[in-house]
């Protein structure tokens, strides 16, 4: 199935990730329309384009409006999400947003014969890898109520296939960055944080000892193998990871960031373990190369820099930035 002049949703399409997706959906001609309630998203995110794309302010909570606006769509793609930093505190929202937000959009999506249905899940089902790198069928051991309630919409979505016929797979992204990314309070990013406490010439908070690992995918890379994903017709009914296929340290990232920023006479400040937190993530992308030959493009390296040229090319006031930040343990 192409991806093209298509009646297209993206819930959550004003996060990170989501207004990536929407550029790329643009690029093919697909009329879109946006569900997002800018909890986590923001409006600007999509400001270069809001006079091609229909923005609806609203929450995959509130069935009358997920069964309204899922008429007429060929395809959803559900990135729509309350993140793992409020799990920990408010695990009931997370699982409400996460786990039955999904199942709206699915029983929805059933109701008003939408062609397929992608849900954008997270490396987080699977826990600490047991083995590396970690395939699809690693076993899912999540570590947090985040990890579950995404773990549950996966079951959600798998189920609606398997017994309503909703045409719906499973794509997994590993850490994914990229310009967009957060760097305000409880929905800051390690590479956004490590960035603007260096450019403050204040030392970075490392949780743990640092030599926790995660692979690292530069944001449209993760889109990518996202639209990729979204069209293979093999995929239907199944899941498939996409990243870089690259495990890096918290520690080495930090000296990936200094070097880049020419910050390397800062040190870092090390604390407690998060809760929760996983020790160790590498994906195993073959399956994703098999179906429809993804190709992960932009190294660590590359990506750092990219993200930093964006970063100070915004206009930002680092200093009042840096006020508003909350560097907490989650707790």
């Amino acid at each position: 199935m192409k991806i093209t002049n298509l009646k297209v949703l993206v819930t959550g399409g004003a996060g990170f990730i989501g207004s990536h997706l929407v550029d790329k959906l643009l690029e093919t001609n697909n009329k879109v329309t946006v569900l997002d309630n800018y909890t986590s998203g923001k409006r600007e995110n999509l400001s270069h384009c809001l006079d091609k794309i229909q923005l609806v302010e609203g929450d995959v909570c509130d069935k009358s409006l997920v069964y309204s606006i899922t008429r007429d769509i060929d395809v959803i793609f559900h990135l729509a999400v309350q993140c793992l930093r409020v799990s920990i505190n408010n695990p009931e929202i997370n699982h409400e947003v996460n786990a039955t937000g999904t199942l709206n959009l699915c029983l929805a999506a059933i109701k008003n014969w939408v062609r397929r249905f992608v849900y954008i899940s997270s490396s987080e089902v699977y826990g600490s890898a047991k083995y590396a790198p970690m395939n699809e069928v690693h076993p899912l051991l999540p570590t947090t109520i985040y990890g579950a309630s995404k773990a549950a919409g996966e079951l959600y979505t798998l189920s609606s296939y398997k017994t309503y016929n909703l045409e719906s797979m499973i794509v997994r992204p590993f850490n994914t960055y990229g310009p967009r990314s957060h760097f305000e309070g409880a929905y800051g990013e390690v590479i956004p944080k490590f960035t603007l406490r260096l450019l403050n010439d204040k030392e970075p908070i490392i949780f743990g000892n640092g030599k926790q690992t995660r692979d690292f995918t530069y944001v449209s890379d993760t889109v990518a193998g996202i639209f990729m994903a979204a069209q293979c017709d093999e995929l239907i009914g199944d899941v498939v990871n996409i990243a870089k296929a690259s495990e890096v340290s918290i520690n080495a990232l930090l000296d990936i960031i200094k070097k880049a920023l020419s910050k390397e006479h800062i040190d870092a400040v090390y604390d407690e373990s998060r809760p929760g937190d996983v020790i160790r993530h590498v994906a195993d992308i073959t399956k994703a190369k098999r179906l429809f030959r993804y190709t992960p493009k932009i190294s660590i390296e590359e990506g750092i820099n990219k993200y930093i040229e964006w970063f100070t090319s915004q206009g930002y006031d680092y200093k009042e930035l840096f006020k508003k930040d909350i560097t907490h343990n989650w707790q």
